[in-house]
């Protein structure tokens, strides 16, 4: 499991939620405390906004911890909404192109957690996808092929409908081609106005997540794990949640998969044909 900590309010430096912390970012790369795994070693990457729609990016697939341009990075970029991620690869090999977050215009986004039966149910996941997504398609993992049909139905104008509908779609088939379905989930998204993140798992076993406030008044971090010992500042966020940050402040949803209307026949075809 991957671990990541996302951030909106006012502008602080990247590394303190990176590196400063004493359980940073950094740290949880090789000292997870409530993973499956320890050792999130198979890349990282940040994405962050700042005077342009579109977000900055940096990934590499170095471990968190050896990196001295991260550290570097962290050190001096200032922003008021950012994502950060460590990966510990379940699918899609160790190269640059699958280390998150990934980004689509102004979009960001970035995941932990698994899709069973993958291997099964890429190929018509993929046939969802119309030639502008499905050509922006890069890498290899679960994780961007979720983002990008999120995208496809609609993450633009209604962002948490979209990913129900992604998360339900997936589900969906999954079922229909396999007999089973099981999705495990924590993601963050943005547009660089509003952080969205969401805690979902088809079982009971969802990744954690946790809020708290942090610096000045109305910004907030999201995390996979504490960044510290403080306990009364971290706020479990509850399965099946979802959380917005905007202007507003920080407000809390539900978040249920939405079934999608397709030609499962087709789907089958589809698949088949892969």
């Amino acid at each position: 499991m991957c671990r990541w900590a996302a951030y909106r309010g006012e502008a602080i430096f990247l590394e303190e939620l990176v590196t400063s912390p004493a359980h940073s970012l950094i740290e949880q790369s090789h000292c997870a405390t409530r993973a499956k795994t320890a050792t999130n070693a198979d890349g990282f990457g940040i994405a962050w906004y700042g005077d342009r729609p579109e977000p900055g990016r940096f990934r590499d697939v170095l471990p968190a911890w050896s990196d001295c341009n991260l550290k570097s990075l962290a050190r001096q970029i200032r922003s008021p909404l950012f994502l950060a991620h460590v990966r510990a690869a379940t699918h899609g090999s160790t190269r640059r192109d699958n280390c998150h977050p990934f980004v689509h215009d102004t979009w960001s986004f970035m995941h932990n957690g698994q899709i069973d039966h993958f291997d099964r149910i890429r190929r018509p996941m993929e046939a969802m996808l119309d030639d502008a997504h499905f050509n922006a398609r890069v890498g290899t993992t679960d994780s961007e092929l979720l983002f990008l049909l999120a995208l496809q139905f609609g993450l633009r104008e209604r962002p948490l409908t979209a990913m129900s509908e992604a998360v339900g779609f997936v589900e969906q088939i999954s079922l229909h081609l396999t007999g089973a379905a099981r999705v495990r989930m924590t993601a963050a998204f943005s547009d660089g106005e509003t952080l969205y993140a969401v805690r979902y798992s088809t079982d009971e076993f969802a990744p954690t997540l946790y809020a708290a406030p942090m610096g000045p008044k109305g910004s907030y971090c999201l995390v996979s794990e504490p960044l510290n010992d403080e306990a009364d500042t971290w706020v479990e966020i509850p399965p099946s949640s979802a959380v917005i940050l905007s202007a507003k402040g920080l407000e809390a949803a539900e978040f249920k998969p939405v079934s999608a209307r397709i030609d499962m026949p087709q789907i089958r075809s589809v698949a088949l044909a892969g």
